[in-house]
């Protein structure tokens, strides 16, 4: 069964849950977000998001992270399944 519910980051609503399924940057935004715990397979929620492109807050590994919009942007999330 194919994945449906893949967005990006910035589309999450605040509180929601899922896995990250791709990092769609290059290599330099890959690797920081590397170092921030931020790689395909980890579990993520956004927290907070400003309004007007601003920076968007997740929980990764019980720690909070913030990181600005375009790269935000550039995660794509596989949503938890909601039942």
């Amino acid at each position: 069964m194919p994945h449906r519910d893949l967005i990006t980051l910035t589309r999450m609503q605040t509180g929601q849950s899922g896995q990250v399924a791709e990092i769609r940057g290059g290599f330099g935004m890959v690797d920081r977000l590397n170092a921030l715990g931020i790689i395909p397979g980890k579990r993520i929620t956004k927290i907070s998001s400003m309004f007007a492109r601003g920076p968007v807050a997740i929980e990764v590994d019980r720690g909070q992270v913030a990181i600005g919009y375009g790269m935000a942007n550039k995660i794509i999330i596989q949503l938890d399944q909601t039942r």
